[in-house]
Formats: structure tokens, C-alpha cells, sequence
């Protein structure tokens, strides 16, 4: 089972005393959570002002930086559709990267979506595809280059706990009727997101944690930073309920 770690999100700067948002910062997030037990990472690069960017330098910086902290770990990015909410300038942006992340996640329903990891596909990137509804795990299962994902993000964002593992299912349900072949890496955020890490560990899927997806503990008292979250949830696949 893969742990992955979501050191940012698009979470304001400040929101946590211990958000990475400079190279460095990430760089130093990053070594915490490989230490703690993730074996990937997911980012979101921030320009000097700390807003999400795609730009090829702000990527390369990032992706240099934790790199160089983590040797041999592979690290994502967003595409999330609010950096930059233009489809050819995402795809303009995607082939102008002079230094390339090892995946990208990119949410299904997206209007970039599927240009989108076909140009990633096309550039040597893998696609993690994002499906956070039915319609959306729907939509995905119609694209013809599906078995061609790195893996499928099941990925139910801010719901109560019962209907995020409701939707979680049925998403997981309708993939396994479809024998799509990518693994699957379950997580949910904010009050879903322990709830979906718990039946991520229950079913032996992959999974994530980190500051974009809670701030929390298991017992709901604040997280001291990325390293802490990777702990607590490395204790939760160790022995699932």
C-alpha cells in the first residue's frame, strides 16, 4: 500500500504554522514525511507571492527542491483547474516545463481533463486521474487511454463521513465492473478524511494525508505538521479496524 503525502494544497498561506509554501519550505516538508513513511508526494508550487502556479519556473524550483531532499521519491502536482483556469493554457503550460514532475494529478471534471492527460501522456508525466463523483468516475471510464493512468485518485472532497464513503463505493464499485487496470488510491478531506484513510487501510488500497487534506489528528487535536499527519496515518494502515 502506497502513503502518500499532500504537503499544501491550495490552502491560504499562514493557515498552519507548519504549511510549506517556498521551495525550501517544501523541500524541508518533504523530508519529514519520507522519514515518517510516505512513499510519494503530492505538491502544489507557489510563485513568490505564494499563489498556485503552473509556470515552468516555479515548477522546476519546486520540483528541484524536494528532489534534492528526497532522492528517488516521486513527486506530483495539481492541475486543479482553479491555477489556472484556461484548457490550451494549461496544455501550453504542461509542454513548456523544462523540468517535468513524475505524475499529475488531474481531476475528471475538469473541462481540461482529458486534453490534459492526453498532453501528459504525450510528454512522458503520469496521470493520476481524479474522480470525486460518480459522473466523474463515469466520464473517465469513457476515455479510451484509461488503462494508461499511473493510478485512479478516488477522491471524495469535503463530505460528512457516511456519505463520503457512500460515494467512495459506488465510485470503486462501478471501476471494479469496468476492470479498469490502475490502482486505485482512496482519501478523502477535512471531516472525510480519516473516515476514507481508515477504509482505504480496511480494503488495502492506496492511499494519502497531509496539510491539503486535514489539519488534524485522528482524535481531532491539531496536527504539528506533514511528518506528524504521515505518523498517524502509517499507525492507522498498520492496523486497520
Amino acid at each position: 500500500m502506497l502513503l502518500k503525502a499532500c504537503l499544501n494544497g491550495g490552502r491560504p498561506v499562514g493557515s498552519h504554522s507548519a504549511l510549506p509554501v517556498t521551495p525550501s519550505e517544501l523541500a524541508q516538508a518533504a523530508r519529514g514525511a519520507v522519514a515518517a513513511g510516505a512513499g510519494a508526494l503530492h505538491l502544489h508550487p507557489r510563485d513568490e507571492g505564494g499563489r498556485e502556479s503552473l509556470e515552468a519556473e516555479v515548477v522546476a524550483a519546486a520540483l528541484n527542491a524536494v528532489r534534492a531532499a528526497c532522492p528517488g521519491v516521486p513527486v506530483g502536482i495539481s492541475s486543479g483547474f482553479w491555477i489556472l483556469p484556461d484548457v490550451e493554457g494549461q496544455l501550453t503550460a504542461a509542454r513548456a516545463w523544462t523540468v517535468r514532475p513524475d505524475f499529475v494529478s488531474v481531476n475528471w471534471h475538469e473541462p481540461h481533463a482529458v486534453p490534459f492527460a492526453e498532453t501528459l501522456l504525450e510528454v512522458g508525466v503520469g496521470v493520476e486521474a481524479g474522480l470525486w463523483t460518480v459522473e466523474a468516475a463515469r466520464s473517465f471510464l469513457g476515455w479510451p487511454s484509461r488503462d494508461r493512468a499511473l493510478r485512479i485518485l478516488v477522491e471524495v472532497m469535503d463530505r460528512e463521513p457516511r456519505e463520503a464513503l457512500t460515494e467512495a463505493a459506488a465510485i470503486l464499485a462501478l471501476l471494479d465492473e469496468a476492470g479498469v487496470t490502475p490502482p486505485r488510491l482512496l482519501h478523502g478531506a477535512g471531516v472525510s478524511a480519516w473516515p476514507l484513510l481508515h477504509e482505504a487501510a480496511r480494503r488495502r488500497l492506496d492511499t494519502r494525508i497531509g496539510l491539503e487534506d486535514t489539519l488534524t489528528l485522528p482524535d481531532s487535536s491539531p496536527a504539528a505538521d506533514n511528518a506528524d499527519l504521515v505518523r498517524a496515518a502509517r499507525r492507522v494502515l498498520a492496523s486497520p479496524r
